[in-house]
């Protein structure tokens, strides 16, 4: 005999009570017929329910308590949940994700501005700019990656950069700001166009590449294309826990950004969160939290000025798909979780890899010991190889020394795991042996697990706040977002289709 809690009747009440919940109640201070005019779009790449969980539950510990909101998203009054699956497959990219927000129509993955026909459709983005509002697009990756892209190119596939880079300069958008440009001068390129940044100063930008141009920028500047001085790794920014006192943060870019769009017919921004997905496809959960944190740090800017402009500005955050199928929960620790070894870590997986593990290998070549790599992972990861680990959770047990020790030793021979040795690629992925190890093993008695290097198809979180924010409550799908941005906005819903001059 069945158990009535197994029954669907049981199952769709669960549902329907869900999501009453996450409606939440509506203000009265929303009436829906209100305009926005100042909007704001936060999307945080990878970030699905598992990493705002992870990072609330990280602030909790902290603070010496188990739960409760902590970040900006999860205290705002309205909230949804969004499905992110592509034309073709339940498991999205960016590039299909983006377009279906930017949009409104689904893409094959690696689509990007256009259909599953290859027909290209009008950003939300663009659409307020022909109302005559300014228009930002800021990430923390470079200006030509899936997410940035898909609110003003239209291409085939998401890696034309240099073709995207050139919609970028043809776009009239007022204010970009991140990361640098992947194919400049279109060495990937079929047909190339000339140096990427020549045509975007040509188009009436102004360009700065450190803090102090960056800096120096106000409302006369006109259009303005403003990238984060060290991009050391595919032009993006920095991971946030590697970040250095010059180097321009998230934050300060949104803030920057509303300084310069801020005018009498509003404006539109996109900020994207980029390298939240970069460290889940590498299973790295304190960095992971950083750059997470780092968005929020975007959010509070935004927070700020809507406190200013309380009954003009929308705010909507969401993701676009979540990365690494994360879990908070991990069987070594069963109900117990310890968040706060992940303070242990310094230095996120790239750094590591780049700045400690490469030079260390390239100075002992093959009589390089694992001893001798011992004080470095100490060093920026917090884990300890003696000691009692009853007592002390960071001291290693030794079959997680064995792991380490086998991993080294392929770090060593140079061995990458995307290779052709599946179960090489389900320990390790397409990363350093080491430091995949490391993290993972740091990660696990942080009490938080990993089932991929990719993406998954479960659904994100959408909050929103301010004039035209109830459209958001609910569940629905992630092409839902440009129709509710545009419903509110007071567009036309529709897609549209890109008519060419």
């Amino acid at each position: 005999m069945k158990s009535p809690l197994s029954s669907p009747a049981v199952a769709l009440l669960a549902v329907l009570v869900l999501c009453s919940f996450l409606a939440g109640p509506a203000p009265a201070a929303d009436a829906p017929e209100r305009k926005p005019k100042y909007v704001f779009l936060f999307i945080g790449d990878g970030m699905g329910l598992p990493q705002i969980s992870a990072a609330q539950y990280y602030l909790a510990a902290k603070e010496g308590t188990v739960g409760g909101n902590k970040l900006l998203m999860t205290s705002m009054p309205y909230q949804g949940i969004t499905t992110t699956y592509s034309a073709e497959s339940p498991i999205t990219d960016s590039a299909a994700a983006g377009t279906a927000m930017a949009c409104g129509v689904k893409s094959y993955n690696a689509g990007l501005g256009v259909d599953d026909r290859k027909k290209p459709y009008r950003s939300i983005a663009s659409l307020a700019k022909a109302k005559g509002m300014k228009v930002g697009i800021v990430t923390s990756v470079s200006l030509d990656h899936a997410t940035p892209g898909a609110f003003y190119a239209h291409q085939e596939s998401r890696r034309s950069y240099h073709e995207i880079g050139h919609e970028l300069a043809k776009s009239g958008f007022d204010y970009f700001a991140g990361g640098g440009f992947l194919d400049p001068d279109g060495k990937k390129s079929k047909a190339p166009q000339g140096n990427v940044v020549e045509a975007v100063k040509k188009a009436g930008y102004t360009v700065v590449d450190d803090r102090a141009g960056f800096e120096a920028l106000g409302p006369k500047s006109g259009k303005v294309v403003a990238m984060n001085k060290r991009l050391p790794d595919e032009e993006a920014m920095p991971y946030a826990i590697d970040a250095t006192t010059p180097d321009v943060t998230l934050a300060e870019f949104t803030t920057k950004g509303i300084r310069l769009l801020d005018n009498p017919k509003g404006f539109f921004m996109m900020v994207e969160g980029g390298k939240i997905d970069w460290s889940c496809h590498a299973n790295d959960a304190a960095t992971t939290l950083g750059d997470l944190m780092a968005f929020n740090a975007a959010i509070a800017e935004a927070r700020k000025f809507a406190e200013a402009h309380p009954k003009d500005t929308l705010i909507v955050v969401t993701g676009d798909h979540e990365t690494g199928g994360l879990t908070v929960g991990f069987a070594g620790t069963k109900y117990a979780n310890y968040f706060t070894v992940l303070d242990g870590q310094k230095t996120s997986f790239q750094a590591f890899k780049d700045e400690v593990l490469a030079p260390f290998i390239a100075s002992h070549g093959t009589a390089a010991r694992f001893e001798d790599v011992q004080p470095l992972i100490t060093q920026h990861f917090g884990l300890k190889f003696a000691g009692d680990p009853k007592t002390d959770r960071l001291v290693l047990k030794d079959y997680e020394v064995a792991q380490l020790r086998e991993a080294f030793q392929r770090s060593l021979g140079g061995e990458k795991e995307a290779s052709k040795d599946e179960q090489g690629y389900l320990l390790y992925g397409g990363y350093d042996p080491l430091t995949v190890t490391v993290t993972h093993l740091l990660n696990q008695k942080a009490g938080l697990g990993w089932t991929t290097y990719s993406h998954t198809g479960v659904p994100v979180a959408t909050a929103a706040q301010g004039p035209g924010g109830k459209l958001f409550a609910g569940y629905y799908d992630n092409t839902d977002i440009f129709k509710k941005l545009a419903a509110a906005m007071g567009f036309d819903a529709k897609p549209a289709l890109l008519v060419k001059n």
